[in-house]
């Protein structure tokens, strides 16, 4: 292991939090409890407890499209883990960036891992570093916390456990190209009901290469076909559109509406992308 994995880190980091507790039950609170109990000083911030249910995914998306707006000594922990208990890998990891992510391995930490680059990571075994005593359901609070909070503090990721290096890594289906076609799938859905899909502005672009002349519609399911638009004050209000939101990726929106209620869809539903004739 490189010296800089076992040297102690600058203390007082400031620790993030994601995960699918939600904010009836008292799961998140006790999380951030365990936090300042041992790092007292650290900011702790909540980044969205709101990710749906055993949803790795969009735990995953949140976390990708936060990490870089937050200071490059962030310890995040992401706990969506709907393996908890089982023989699945708690870690920790540090990334090129400086940035440390702890949760389950289980897909979750991986977009994040890929952009930022993986430095170190390791297996959390140590349990000098865990709660005195363990549940087999809420890790959340028993080990990632705990140990989040001792990262803040500045003990060293070696500390923590033995080094890994196979990670379980995520993916999401690619989308099809087909004629003057691109399908595609809703891979998340925000609290405004807006439908985030797998389709990239760059795939998008590429199609519109290959047709200059033609437009681009867009269906979900079986719906009418509507435009891209670039804002949604583009088209009157309760109508369709697709767009490009803080994502980089086409979501289906409906103006001061809910795409996911008015086109009963949800993530897994497929959007195509058609340069019409």
């Amino acid at each position: 292991m490189a010296r800089s994995a076992i040297q102690s880190a600058p203390s007082n980091a400031p620790v993030a939090l994601i995960s699918d507790f939600g904010y009836r039950d008292h799961y998140a609170g006790v999380m951030r409890g365990v936090i300042a109990s041992i790092a007292p000083h650290a900011a702790v911030i909540d980044v969205s407890h709101g990710v749906a249910p055993q949803d790795i995914v969009a735990g995953a998306l949140i976390l990708r499209e936060s990490w870089r707006f937050f200071p490059p000594d962030t310890v995040f922990v992401v706990v969506v883990d709907p393996g908890v208990g089982t023989p699945r890998r708690p870690v920790a990891v540090e990334t090129n960036s400086g940035v440390r992510l702890v949760g389950p391995d289980n897909g979750v930490l991986w977009m994040t891992i890929d952009q930022a680059g993986l430095k170190h990571a390791v297996h959390l075994q140590s349990e000098r570093y865990f709660l005195s005593r363990q549940s087999s359901t809420f890790h959340g609070r028993d080990i990632f916390a705990p140990v989040a909070a001792h990262l803040s503090n500045g003990v060293a990721l070696a500390r923590l456990g033995a080094p890994i290096t196979d990670l379980e890594r995520l993916t999401v289906p690619d989308p099809v190209e087909s004629g003057d076609q691109l399908i595609g799938l809703v891979i998340y859905q925000d609290t405004y009901g807006n439908l985030v899909s797998n389709l990239t502005r760059a795939r998008i672009e590429r199609l519109q290469a290959r047709f200059p002349s033609r437009r681009l519609l867009v269906r979900i399911g079986s719906s009418v076909p509507f435009a891209i638009a670039r804002t949604y004050g583009d088209v009157p209000k309760d109508s369709p559109l697709a767009l490009f939101g803080s994502f980089e990726m086409l979501e289906i929106a409906v103006r001061e509406g809910n795409a996911a209620r008015i086109f009963a869809a949800g993530p897994g539903a497929e959007i195509r992308v058609r340069a019409q004739p």
